[in-house]
Formats: C-alpha cells, sequence, structure tokens
C-alpha cells in the first residue's frame, strides 16, 4: 500500500495556469509561484464581486481523537466527487502550520487519494504567508520593545505587555522567557514567551481582513499592554500598524493549488479553532462562492468549537449564508469515545460503538440547532465492518441527518476515486444527498445560538448552555470592557442525550474550557 506521500509524488499535476483557466480566471489575476501554485490578487475579487454566490457546504466532524477523523480528506473527497458529477466546485482549506506538521497531528492536505497537492510545499514553506505573518508579530512586538527603550512616551507597564512573539513552530522551551538582558543597550528586562504563528492575533486578523485597508485598521486595534494608569494601549498607538500591513501586502491575497486529480483548491489562513476560529480566510471563502456553483469548506476540531466559530464568527462577520453542513466521523472514532483503546478501535465491537456514538448525536443536535441541514459523513477504513456501519446509519435516521446507504463507503480514504471513462465514484450518492440539501434552504430557516444585541457575557453563556452543555459559567473579570475570564463546567453529553452511561464513558471535548478574550468584542 502506497503512502500518502509516494501517492502525492506519482501524480501527474495541471499546471496552475489551466487550473485557474477552468476557473475563468485570467492571466492578469494570477500570480504563480512555480508552476504548481500561485496566488490570486485584488483584480479578480473586484471584477466578480457582483456575481451571484454559490452554496457553501461546511465540513465539521466530531471531537478529535488520536483515532483520526479526516475532515480534510472528506473535503477533498467531496470537492473531486463533485467534479465526477459534472458539479462546478471549489475547496477552500486552511494552510498548514509546521508546528502539527512535524508535530503527532502531521500534514494538512488529506490523505490517500483525497490530498491536495502540491503536498510537500503545501505542508513546508508554500507561498511564505507564515513566514509573513510571523514577520509582522515580532516586528510589533520589536517597536514596543523599542519604545520603552527610547523613552517609554505612552508609560507603558513593562509588567503589563500582552502581546507575545511568535514563530511557526512547536517549542515549549521558549513559551516563557525573559528578554531585554545584557545591560542598558539592550533594552528593558522584561517577561515575555512565544506562540506559535497560527496562534496569534495576526493571523486571526488576517483571516477575517475583508481588504488591504480593513487589514490595516484590524492591525492597529491590536491591544498589545496597558500602560502606568492601566489604560490600554494599541498598535496604532505605536504606529506599526503600516509596518505591518506592507509585510503582509502578499500574505493577504488567497493561494491556488488543486486536489490530485485536479479540482481547484484555494487555501489561505490558518488560525487554530480553539485560539481563534478555525476556518480560512473571509477572502478565499468569498473568491471560492464567486467562482464556482459550490464552495466545500471546513472549521477546526469539532463542531461544538469550530463549527461554532464558523457561522457565530465568521458567517456573522462577512455575511455569509451556509446552505448544508457536513459532520465527518469515524467508526474507530466512535469506538474510542465508547472507551476503546486505540490500538483496539480496528475490531469490531458493536458495544463500543453503542457507547461512543452518543458523541455523534451531540455533534448533529448542535448543527441542527443553526437551522442548517446536516449530512454525515462516514471516513470509512477497511477494518469498518458492515454491522458497524448499517448501526450508524440507523443512528443517524433517528436523530434526523441524512446517511445515504449507498454512501457508506463513499469516504474510504484509500480508494481513488473512478478515472472519467469509468462508471460513476461511489462517491457520488453522497453528493446527490448533499445536492438537495444544499438548494433547499432559505435564509430566513438559518439561526443563531445567541442574539448579537447581549452582552458578551450572557452571549457566550448561551452559546456554553446550548452546544457545551455546560450547567453553569463562571466569570472573573478585573474590567469587563478589557479583559474577560471564564471557566465553564460542563454536564455529560450522554447524560444530557439521555444515556445511562456513567460519566467515564461521556465523550465529552473537555471537562473545562477556558478562554481569554482580550476585548469586550465578538
Amino acid at each position: 500500500m502506497l503512502t500518502d506521500i509516494e501517492i502525492a509524488q506519482q501524480t501527474k499535476m495541471t499546471p496552475i495556469t489551466e487550473i485557474a483557466a477552468s476557473l475563468g480566471i485570467r492571466e492578469e489575476e494570477l500570480e504563480p509561484y512555480g508552476r504548481f501554485k500561485a496566488k490570486l490578487n485584488d483584480s479578480l475579487y473586484n471584477r466578480l464581486k457582483d456575481r451571484k454566490d454559490g452554496k457553501l457546504i461546511l465540513v465539521t466532524a466530531i471531537n478529535p481523537t488520536p483515532a483520526g477523523e479526516g475532515k480534510t480528506t472528506t473535503t477533498a473527497g467531496l470537492g473531486e466527487a463533485m467534479a465526477k458529477i459534472g458539479k462546478n466546485a471549489v475547496i477552500a482549506l486552511r494552510e498548514p502550520s509546521l508546528g502539527p506538521v512535524f508535530g503527532v497531528k502531521g500534514g494538512a492536505a488529506g490523505g490517500g487519494y483525497a490530498q491536495v497537492v502540491p503536498m510537500e510545499d503545501i505542508n513546508l514553506h508554500f507561498t511564505g504567508d507564515m513566514h509573513a505573518l510571523t514577520s509582522a508579530n515580532n516586528l510589533l512586538c520589536a517597536m514596543l520593545d523599542n519604545h520603552m527603550q527610547q523613552g517609554n512616551e505612552l508609560r507603558i507597564d513593562q509588567r503589563r505587555v500582552l502581546i507575545k512573539r511568535c514563530l511557526d513552530m512547536n517549542d515549549r522551551a521558549l513559551r516563557n522567557v525573559v528578554v531585554g538582558l545584557g545591560g542598558k543597550m539592550n533594552g528593558i528586562p522584561r517577561e515575555d514567551g512565544f506562540i506559535i504563528t497560527v496562534a496569534s492575533e495576526v493571523m486571526a486578523i488576517l483571516c477575517l481582513a475583508a481588504d488591504s485597508s480593513d487589514l490595516k485598521e484590524r492591525l492597529g486595534n491590536i491591544l498589545v499592554a496597558y500602560n502606568l494608569d492601566g489604560e490600554p494601549v494599541y498598535a496604532k498607538d505605536l504606529k506599526a500598524e503600516g509596518a505591518m500591513a506592507a509585510l503582509l501586502r502578499d500574505a493577504i491575497n488567497p493561494n491556488l493549488v488543486q486536489t490530485l486529480e485536479g479540482t481547484p483548491v484555494i487555501m489561505h489562513g490558518g488560525p487554530f479553532a480553539n485560539i481563534a476560529h478555525g476556518c480560512n480566510s473571509v477572502r478565499a471563502t468569498r473568491l471560492a462562492l464567486k467562482l464556482a456553483d459550490y464552495c466545500i469548506t471546513e472549521a477546526g476540531f469539532g463542531s461544538d468549537l469550530g463549527a461554532e466559530k464558523f457561522f457565530d464568527i465568521k458567517c456573522r462577520l462577512a455575511g455569509l449564508r451556509p446552505n448544508a453542513v457536513v459532520v465527518v466521523a469515524t467508526a474507530r472514532a466512535l469506538k474510542y469515545n465508547g472507551g476503546v483503546p486505540k490500538a483496539e478501535t480496528g475490531n469490531e465491537n458493536l458495544e463500543a460503538l453503542k457507547k461512543g456514538i452518543v458523541n455523534l448525536g451531540a455533534h448533529i443536535q448542535n448543527m441542527r440547532k443553526y437551522g442548517v441541514p446536516v449530512v454525515v459523513a462516514i471516513n470509512r477504513f477497511d477494518s469498518d465492518t458492515d454491522a458497524e456501519l448499517a448501526y450508524i446509519e440507523q443512528y443517524c435516521k433517528e436523530n434526523g441527518a441524512d446517511l445515504p446507504r449507498a454512501a457508506r463507503a463513499a469516504w474510504n480514504w484509500r480508494a481513488r476515486c473512478a478515472p472519467p471513462q469509468s462508471s460513476p465514484p461511489i462517491s457520488t450518492p453522497f453528493m446527490r444527498a448533499i445536492c438537495p440539501c444544499a438548494k433547499r434552504l432559505q435564509p430566513s430557516q438559518r439561526k443563531s445560538t445567541a442574539p448579537m444585541g447581549l452582552p458578551i457575557q450572557p452571549r457566550r453563556r448561551k452559546r456554553s448552555r446550548r452546544l457545551q452543555r455546560s450547567a453553569a459559567m463562571r466569570c472573573r473579570s478585573a474590567s469587563p470592557r478589557h479583559s474577560i475570564r471564564f471557566r465553564t463546567t460542563q454536564r455529560c453529553w450522554a447524560a444530557r442525550l439521555g444515556s445511562k452511561l456513567p460519566s467515564g464513558t461521556c465523550a465529552s471535548p473537555t471537562a473545562r474550557a477556558s478562554w481569554s478574550l482580550m476585548r469586550g468584542t465578538s
């Protein structure tokens, strides 16, 4: 059996100019980075801004487990299947970070025959976006330290600096450091630290910015520190936003690549879902909606985290209207949630599956609260049995989600879609289930978990109860305007679903969740 990288390296890729031409992208709107990747500049969106949007399909998943779920793999497979049944589709994904790439998780370009290529380039330096983001963030840190060194006109309190330096790598030794040592010429000594680039506020801002001017304004509003009077100091007070925006002049443009079968992929941005909103950039999604009849995108982690932020942050901010949601699950992950060790998830175990499937049920319920049709995708492995798949199918029907019988085998991630001259791929029944869902939804049917008019604490409390099944929420805040810290205590998901399982077998994403919101805004 070939590995992912062997499959990717044996694939003959289509020149990116041809991929762009298939979408109607003009030569002057494309900025190639070699033969197989390119950036899409502002002139493209300006030309297409009045074109009617396509249908937006979100791919999310159950809670992440060591057994793996395969959101990106399924997203790539959906896009390839769309092309097989004659649909005009574009995939919109996040860029990988070097931290997870060289960590336990690995790359973020799919797997098997549902991959995005050039896989090595994407998983490493790609088009340099991560470097630009790292430089912009660290420039702000350098200007802050230099301001304190050169007289500290803003009276910044070095004990209350919030911004941290970053690098795109896992390096726990740099989480907490002391800078400014070595004498007077080397700055003001203070505690500092490094975060990974994709966890930085600069990354989140890039992915929410509508254009260059919006990017510059948002960068200026970054809260970097407090002064000695307890008042906030922003990046614009340091006059850093212009220089930061200049460093991001190319990074703000989305990247165009392709799947193994030549389906167009717009890949841009990559904020972590547990730190920020966990979605690709607004600009990339908007472009995909203008270029195709269907845009297939994904959100990080499970539906209770990434998808919730997709709906309540990204969609609200950008005015996006999702038409359908695909919840990805695997029999292996559901058995793991039922108490089976990872090493034994490849064995048939219906009892464990029945215990763990309440996690899938909770995610289906979460997505139905947004008033969007839900389709479940089983990312099938060779070890899955017909009995397990039949049980999952029956459970989905009972919980109001579509799972076509003919589609259960659609996402065997090691199976190549059928070539054009042969019979239709096994994934086509799944697409025929999704397309009607995407068409029948009316804008008035979409719902939100909490109205925007509420203050931030009641809004988060309401979402916490509805999506995380929290019994209560405790808030601690020195200043509600600038910082809010709260912790939720969750009830067992299985108990909320009427299960008799003990809490130890409940597939809750976390026993406690905590967030730090540096400003009282969404």
